[in-house]
């Protein structure tokens, strides 16, 4: 578990500074941040997707994910319920926005995958320790638009890592090539989906479609 806590601490301290900067910055230029943290959102959803889309095995998978993760999310009102305990957090910006859009690019991405399942198998960290690198600068930009309570995306990391180092720990390497294709497309939408919604293009709600990215999980080892 020492690669996820380090990754954790790069993501509290890369909050805490641009959380710091942004209480300097002027609106004109908070706004202009939050616009290109959008565009790259959208940019890197999109190009997830292009890049895991011709691998898929199950074309349809992502389609299915969505369309169940979007009906559990809402029934559970999970965008509501977030808004609610950000909202005294909020500095303002949509800080529970924020923070979706932090956990996905945190959690959707090889190195945050394989990174705990390297380090429960083998004892590496290398994937992690990049990863804590990678996610340091982005935490600090994410900060320096949303506040300091980006750091809340650190227990969700937290949460993510440590699952699946647990269930590696148990069952071994779970994550086939399948699963990660098929988990990069479903969080790849999802990313798109949330650079849309900063840049007020239109909102998705993107947090009542988090539950989607456990569809592929469930499948793939049902079939495996």
């Amino acid at each position: 578990m020492l690669g996820t806590i380090v990754n954790v601490a790069t993501i509290i301290a890369g909050s805490l500074i641009g959380g710091t900067f942004k209480k300097v910055m002027s609106e004109e230029l908070s706004k202009s941040l939050m616009m290109v943290m959008g565009l790259c959102a959208f940019g890197l959803g999109i190009n997830a997707v292009v890049q895991n889309m011709p691998k898929s095995e199950y074309p349809v998978l992502f389609i299915v994910s969505l369309a169940l993760g979007c009906l559990i999310g809402t029934l559970l009102k999970l965008d509501q319920r977030v808004a609610r305990l950000t909202n005294r957090k909020d500095d303002g910006g949509n800080l529970g926005q924020g923070i979706v859009t932090g956990c996905l690019i945190f959690c959707i991405g090889t190195l945050s995958i394989l990174g705990p399942v390297q380090s429960a198998l083998y004892g590496d960290y290398t994937y992690l320790f990049t990863n804590a690198s990678l996610d340091f600068v982005t935490a600090m930009v994410l900060a320096a638009t949303y506040g300091v309570g980006m750091a809340f995306a650190a227990g969700i990391l937290f949460l993510w890592q440590g699952g699946i180092y647990l269930l590696t720990l148990l069952v071994g390497n779970f994550i086939t090539d399948v699963m990660m294709v098929e988990i990069s497309i479903v969080g790849g939408f999802l990313i798109a989906m949330s650079g849309l919604s900063i840049m007020k293009i239109k909102d998705f709600h993107t947090l009542n479609c988090l539950p989607a990215l456990a569809v592929p999980i469930i499948w793939c080892l049902i079939r495996g």
